[in-house]
């Protein structure tokens, strides 16, 4: 054989490589995941020895029908035809093993698909579905439910569709149209599912009720939180209530007051006494109207209680009676002590503390203001809040306008 004849040969096989390499990278693009590099290197490894296995064998034959003389030249060309022979046979191996591979992982992405496609349908449906719990004020009617379950499907489909499409852009190979239906049928169905499960939920609590019936509804259900808030105050109350079995602190205290005032006014001098749990258990004394200025006296000089700063005094309607409340410290012993005296209603007067303690001048002028309650003895007792024209005592429970419109 001339030269001309290898150099054309040479050609020929040459152009069928760059065809084979041009074939192997279209395949590769096209299918939906690169293979892994380990098992493409072992692919190409087995298909290269089955080709020199193949090279040699057909070398031997032909070397054997050849004639022995024969030119050196047509053995290179045998050897350079099996060769081609042989590559061609790998590259149709290897595009087998490539479309195999290709349909198994658009099996198993096809698969993938299904599951993302089902979940997200799912996950839709109950947003959808909390959505309008939310927004809804009573259960909706059944018009409503078919409405929201239509709405539901159709964002289902539309979400099943967008990760069809973007998968299938993603994937080197395209999905048949009857495996893209039976996605989208799988994905409707569950959310169909889901919003059914939903309606039949929400049948089980009721139907829709009627605005007089939710009315009800909404009064009944107030009403047993405000039981329920009772219950816990009670409770409160109870577990921070002091036990009679335990004496308080300031019990000392009180007996000191109370021998005190026995000793200068008699035993019959107060009413009550006692530790008030309630007020961080201050002393507390109850007097009568005719001995309240004397008590009062007692704590202010006495040596040993000097109760010689008067914090608080302020008046009560209580309805059946009036009150008068007055909170004492003494600061040389850091003790407190209350003095509360009850007066009728209807015509309340009581001796002014003023000369004991100047500090209750103006507090003495707001309860005879807003109250009126009289305190004889007082310096100048006198409205400070309201005009001395204006009628009626505005603290009082029965207390009238005596101009409403106004």
């Amino acid at each position: 054989m001339s030269e001309e004849q290898d150099l054309a040969q040479q050609k020929k096989e040459a152009a069928a490589k760059a065809k084979a390499a041009a074939l192997a990278r279209r395949q590769s693009k096209e299918s939906v995941t690169e293979e892994r590099e380990g098992n493409m290197n072992v692919a190409k490894q087995k298909a290269a020895a089955a080709a020199k296995a193949k090279a040699v064998a057909l070398a031997r034959r032909q070397s054997k029908e050849s004639v022995t003389g024969e030119p050196e030249g047509n053995m290179d060309v045998a050897k350079q035809k099996a060769a081609a022979a042989a590559k061609a046979k790998a590259a149709a191996l290897a595009r087998k093993q490539s479309k195999e591979s290709g349909i198994e992982e658009s099996e198993g992405n096809m698969d993938v698909a299904k599951q993302k496609a089902a979940a997200a349908a799912k996950a839709k449906a109950a947003a959808l579905a909390r959505k309008q719990s939310k927004e809804s004020g009573i259960e909706e009617s059944e018009g409503n439910m078919d409405v929201a379950k239509q709405k539901a499907a159709a964002a289902a489909k539309a979400k099943a569709a967008a990760l069809a499409r973007k998968q299938s852009k993603e994937s080197g190979i395209e999905e048949s149209e009857g495996n893209m239906d039976v996605a989208k049928q799988k994905a409707a169905a569950a959310a169909k599912a889901k919003a059914a499960a939903l309606a039949k939920k929400k049948e089980l609590v009721g139907k829709e009720e009627d605005p007089e019936k939710a009315k009800a509804k909404a009064i009944a259900a107030a009403k047993a939180k405000a039981a329920a808030a009772a219950k816990t105050r009670a409770r409160v109350e109870e577990s921070t209530e002091v036990h009679t079995d335990e004496p308080s602190p300031n019990q000392s205290i009180l007996d000191q007051i109370v021998q005190a005032i026995e000793r200068n006014l008699g035993q019959g001098a107060l009413t009550d006494y006692y530790i008030n749990n309630l007020s961080k258990d201050v002393p507390t004394l109850v007097a009568k109207p005719d001995t309240y200025f004397q008590i009062a006296k007692i704590l202010r000089y006495d040596e040993q209680l000097n109760f010689h700063y008067l914090s608080e005094l302020h008046g009560t309607d209580f309805e059946t009676h009036m009150e008068i409340y007055v909170h004492l410290y003494s600061f040389n012993t850091n003790n407190s002590a209350a003095l509360k005296v009850k007066l009728d209603r209807d015509s309340p007067v009581v001796p002014s503390l003023v000369p004991l303690w100047s500090g209750a001048n103006w507090p003495e002028c707001e309860a005879y203001d807003l109250l009126g309650i009289l305190f004889q003895g007082h310096p100048d007792l006198k409205r400070i809040l309201l005009g001395e024209d204006w009628v009626g005592y505005p603290l009082r429970k029965d207390y009238q306008p005596y101009d409403a419109e106004v």
